[in-house]
């Protein structure tokens, strides 16, 4: 999802006892919650509208509280996100919106492939945007309380987005934690990139594809993204390279992880200096560009020499699987070539 609820480690952290929650507990909570909507601002006939159909969602709860993926690598994780069928379908979406593809990815800076990709594994080319009320999901979570005011921010963003019409709240579906439409963003992400794309006057990230494609190239526009180059390369390693130079795998959280990021990063000719070698052991282009190096599966795993658009891709999901895929997919979009 676009905003960074995934950390880095793909290993599960030991959570503290749960609180008991209740449905008198959370009908309450929701009480303050009105309360607390009507001093941000918000109009009563908004929040009884936005609040009416209202339910506790103990499975968001569960969901919150599991989130951690089992412990795989590149080599077991790939395979599964990226199946032969979702790659041509890739393509074949691709080839289907071509046209508006390039016209926004003319007017963003951002290739078209990255956006499709984005697409295809946030939302399986919009297919699965979720079906939870997004109202009920952010409440029930701010209630949960482990990150209570997260969630708060979220739901305030989200009543700002029924408040200025850009999706009826019967229609406001996402998943269990609130992300939305068919690029999962969350709605404090939505306030901050969505735009829309065909002029109607609002910006529906469910139902229109230019709004959908518009909002993700702006969102990577707006953390940098620059079309004339790539997100990285998988590459090869010297036996006696020294693995300091590489971004640790585990940095906590997206600050440390950039400070990380400007100590790794060399230009591609240092790298090759380095013994660096393409996977097929032949050099690196000689272009003059900067890249860090990353190890998603540690020391053992596969190396990768990642571009500056990899760290717009981390600030959209911190999550070295996510990039990686997302990268890998569009990568399969641009070869062959699709005419």
């Amino acid at each position: 999802m676009a905003l960074c609820l995934v950390v880095l480690a793909q290993t599960s952290v030991a959570a503290e006892p749960a609180p008991k929650l209740t449905q008198a507990g959370f009908e309450n909570y929701l009480v303050k919650l009105k309360q607390e909507a009507l001093s941000q601002g918000f109009e009563q006939a908004l929040i009884d509208k936005s609040f009416a159909n209202v339910v506790f969602h103990q499975r968001a709860v569960k969901a919150d509280r599991n989130q951690p993926e089992k412990v795989e690598t590149l080599d077991t994780y790939l395979p599964k996100r990226l199946p032969d069928w979702k790659i041509k379908r890739a393509r074949a979406k691709y080839k289907e919106h071509q046209d508006l593809l390039h016209k926004i990815a003319d007017e963003y800076g951002v290739q078209a492939r990255f956006i499709v990709a984005l697409w295809g594994l946030e939302t399986n080319f919009g297919k699965i945007m979720g079906n939870y009320n997004v109202i009920s999901a952010l409440s029930t979570l701010a209630y949960e309380g482990r990150r209570e005011a997260f969630f708060k921010r979220q739901l305030w963003a989200a009543l700002k987005i029924l408040k200025d019409g850009h999706i009826d709240i019967a229609d406001m579906k996402g998943s269990w934690a609130g992300a939305m439409g068919q690029n999962q963003f969350m709605p404090t992400s939505f306030i901050a990139y969505a735009v829309d794309g065909d002029g109607d006057g609002k910006k529906d990230i469910w139902g229109n594809q230019a709004d959908v494609f518009a909002s993700m190239a702006n969102y990577l526009k707006k953390e940098g993204w620059n079309d004339e180059l790539t997100w990285g390369r998988q590459v090869k390693l010297p036996a006696d390279f020294d693995n300091s130079l590489a971004i640790p795998q585990r940095t906590g959280g997206r600050k440390n992880w950039l400070k990380a990021w400007a100590k790794s990063e060399k230009t591609l000719a240092q790298w090759q200096a380095l013994g660096v070698r393409r996977t097929d052991g032949t050099n690196l282009p000689q272009v003059d560009i900067k890249a860090a190096l990353v190890f998603p599966d540690g020391e053992q795993g596969r190396a990768y020499l990642a571009y500056d658009n990899y760290k717009s891709l981390m600030h959209w999901n911190l999550s070295y699987y996510f990039v990686s895929s997302v990268g890998h997919l569009s990568d399969h979009i641009k070869f062959p070539p699709i005419h």
